[in-house]
């Protein structure tokens, strides 16, 4: 699909101003090449591949797409452009997206970093930017997960020999899921470990530990494959170390401290918590790129399933009728309802990627935090709802979205999982607002519930109230007599907190939703976001509907007419759906997904006919040249009452073409 550098028609331009939105404005200067990458046949689909093989293919695509992206050192210096290339990439191989994520964000991005400025790690930046060696990061152990101040893999220094001796003390300290699975793959990671000098321990620091080279691991280095993670082709292992020797320049200290070759440790950060929250640093950058492919495989789901519902013909009432199935109301609520969603976490995570590139300061690592959870959470229920509207064709890899269901599930859990992360996150918004009184309900009795103002002013209303609630709750330590009242005290509240932050996520989207409606410049793109917006509205005050109507902000007939409103929107939404999915910038080509042709029967076709064999193929067709019955075309309504392309149930036409 090639996107229209001038706009002759009004579909061209609504088109544009689509693409503007979703890719914030910087389609042509950061994603139209990224785009064109996928092109290349490595992607193209393979089936029944080994484990192995699986993985040697998305190692294959890895370095196909490093040799399109130019200088690493300049990629990394350009968080957007760096998280583009994880967006792009997810659509295709789930498991190249993890893989580059970790090369560029978590290990080359972290030697920059913190080794800024040191000529003698330039064999290793230089051997990490050509991917002469693959790049990951090593931080969570077997039994220390979240708990990364208590990881066990220790490096001691040895003042005589200048060198470190990494160890894994025990199995609990073995590394978890380091992509150390495929073995005669050169690698290198950033290994999180505890320095210690003697006696004295200086807390977790990374270091940059070789792995790996073309003949195996390296001496020292052990690695087990863990167990078949459905969906994807990562080669995972636990990964232990046996008295590896580094040299002192392994140590990547950073601003995090200094240890002289005779072991002297000087470091201007007393606390160890600060010094590994800047170690760890690197970390905040991946779980942008995570929020951002996951949600541009929601993009992927969405446009499939959209372009496929308004094509596939089903049972419609009365005899032998039929109707694209977007016409059942049920269907378009599943359907639009997971298109807004779509749309809303895309102008949450694109507020997000500004916001970084913009500043490090606390409050945006709690966005990100925030970002993280929230479209993780949000594109999962995406792409299952997806999946199951699909029908049977959901379940084939080739259409894609059943492979991005298992990529969902990992981006949860990657880069510390969503739920105790958000919660952390909670406790550390009490400190970045100010306190306030717990808010008035907004006035919503005779309020319409469509209305964008409306809808945000009951986010805020309802982030506030549990924030200052979470607050409130908080100080009462001295009601907790145990050993450990906070922990106590923590446990009791940590629903509400959790609750809150996912609030300010969702309040935050609907805010960046909204300034994109007010953004159009197209009439027609402006009542279609409107109408998207508006229903992710909707669908969040239903969702919480009896929060709402417990604490007196809506009324019970309000609360009793949003199923009502939601199936309308969802309604008027139908003539839109093509041009909105439209936007994204995909296609049937692109995606190599037979469903999303204009003729899927005939696609479908094709591909289970590439499947078989020549002697297969050759029975087939002298089988459809004698047979009328096997020549496909695709199927239209067939009665007059439907001829005129009107999906029932929409006062809209036409919607099996292109809106």
């Amino acid at each position: 699909m090639t996107i229209p550098m001038s706009s002759d028609t009004a579909a061209d331009r609504c088109r544009e101003d689509l693409v503007r939105i979703v890719y914030d404005g910087e389609f042509a200067r950061i994603h139209r090449d990224l785009r064109a990458v996928l092109a290349d046949p490595v992607f193209d689909p393979r089936e029944n591949l080994t484990k192995r093989e699986a993985g040697l293919l998305s190692y294959e695509r890895t370095f196909r797409m490093q040799r399109a992206l130019g200088p690493a050192v300049d990629l990394v210096a350009d968080p957007m452009r760096l998280f583009a290339v994880t967006e792009w990439s997810s659509l295709l191989d789930t498991t190249t997206t993890a893989l580059l994520n970790s090369h560029y964000n978590l290990c080359l991005g972290a030697i920059l970093q913190h080794g800024a400025g040191r000529t003698d790690l330039a064999d290793y930046i230089e051997e990490l930017s050509t991917m002469s060696s693959v790049g990951m990061l090593m931080v969570t152990e077997l039994g220390y997960g979240n708990n990364v101040a208590n990881l066990a893999t220790t490096a001691v220094y040895d003042p005589e020999t200048e060198e470190f001796v990494l160890d894994t003390p025990h199995a609990g300290a073995q590394k978890f899921m380091p992509y150390t699975g495929i073995r005669d793959i050169p690698k290198i990671a950033i290994v999180m470990a505890r320095l210690k000098v003697g006696h004295e321990d200086h807390g977790i620091f990374p270091f940059i530990v070789p792995l790996s080279d073309h003949n195996g691991l390296l001496p020292g280095v052990h690695a087990a494959p863990c167990p078949e993670n459905p969906g994807l082709a990562l080669d995972n292992g636990m990964t232990w170390f046996d008295h590896v020797r580094l040299p002192h320049r392994n140590l990547l200290s950073g601003k995090m401290g200094r240890l002289a070759l005779d072991g002297t440790f000087h470091s201007a950060v007393r606390s160890r918590r600060k010094r590994l929250t800047e170690a760890l640093d690197r970390v905040n950058p991946g779980r942008v790129s995570l929020a951002g492919s996951i949600v541009a495989a929601g993009r992927a789901s969405a446009y499939l399933t959209v372009t496929y519902s308004l094509n596939r013909q089903t049972a419609a009432p009365g005899h032998g009728r039929e109707m694209p199935i977007m016409g059942y109301r049920t269907h378009q609520v599943a359907v639009l309802g997971a298109l807004a969603k779509v749309y809303a976490m895309t102008c949450l995570v694109n507020h997000t990627k500004r916001r970084f590139a913009e500043t490090q300061a606390a409050d945006v690592t709690s966005l990100v935090n925030i970002t993280k959870a929230l479209a993780g959470w949000e594109m999962s229920e995406v792409i299952n709802t997806c999946r199951e509207r699909l029908g049977a064709q959901g379940v084939f890899s080739v259409n894609r979205i059943a492979d991005y269901v298992g990529m969902a599930q990992g981006v949860v859990t990657a880069e510390g999982d969503a739920l105790p992360r958000i919660a952390t996150t909670a406790l550390e918004l009490l400190h970045q607002t100010p306190r306030a009184p717990l808010p008035e309900p907004p006035a919503t009795a005779e309020g319409d519930l469509t209305d964008l103002t409306l809808q945000l002013d009951l986010m805020r209303y309802r982030e506030t109230h549990l924030r200052e609630t979470f607050r409130t709750n908080m100080r009462g330590l001295a009601a907790y007599h145990g050993e450990n009242p906070f922990a106590s005290l923590w446990n009791d509240n940590i629903t509400t907190g959790v609750a809150m932050a996912r609030g300010r996520g969702v309040r935050i989207a609907m805010e960046q939703f909204r300034s994109a409606v007010a953004d159009a410049r197209e009439e027609r793109v402006g009542e279609a976001l409107r109408l998207l917006c508006s229903l992710y509205g909707l669908l969040e005050i239903n969702r919480e509907a009896g929060w709402y109507l417990a604490e007196g902000a809506l009324p019970p007939a309000q609360v009793k007419r949003i199923p009502a409103l939601i199936d309308e929107t969802a309604a008027a939404l139908v003539p839109f759906s093509a041009m909105l999915v439209g936007g994204f910038t995909l296609s049937a080509e692109l995606l190599r997904a037979p469903i999303a042709a204009d003729d899927y029967l005939t696609a479908v076709d094709r591909y289970i006919w590439s499947r078989m064999s020549p002697d297969e193929q050759a029975k087939m067709a002298a089988i459809r040249q004698r047979d009328s019955v096997f020549t496909l075309t695709p199927r239209a309504p067939k009665d007059a009452e439907t001829a005129d392309d009107t999906v029932p149930g929409t006062s809209e036409t036409p919607v099996l073409g292109r809106a």
